[in-house]
C-alpha cells in the first residue's frame, strides 16, 4: 500500500477514495468512492462511481457563481 488511507467523516458515515489496485479487484472504475457506515454492529460499504465530467463541470460552475457565499459560510463555521 502506497499510503495510509484516512476516511473522511460525513453525515451518514465515512467516505474514502478506493485505491486503484482495489478498484481493479472489485471491477469498478478508478476514482470510485467507498462510503462506510455502521449498521447493526457491522461495517457496511457502498461503492459510488466517480463523478462524470458533466457533474464536475456543473459543480465548478455552481461554486464559481456562489463562491462568495461559500467563503462566508466557511468563515462562519459552515
Amino acid at each position: 500500500m502506497d499510503s495510509i488511507l484516512t476516511p473522511q467523516k460525513a453525515d451518514q458515515g465515512w467516505v474514502m477514495e478506493i485505491p486503484r489496485d482495489m478498484t481493479r479487484a472489485l471491477g469498478v472504475p478508478d476514482g470510485s468512492l467507498a462510503v462506510l457506515y455502521v449498521q447493526e454492529g457491522q461495517i457496511e460499504i457502498e461503492v459510488l462511481p466517480p463523478p462524470s465530467p458533466e457533474l464536475k463541470e456543473s459543480v465548478r460552475r455552481i461554486y464559481e457563481k456562489h463562491k462568495d457565499a461559500f467563503e462566508e459560510m466557511k468563515r462562519r463555521g459552515d
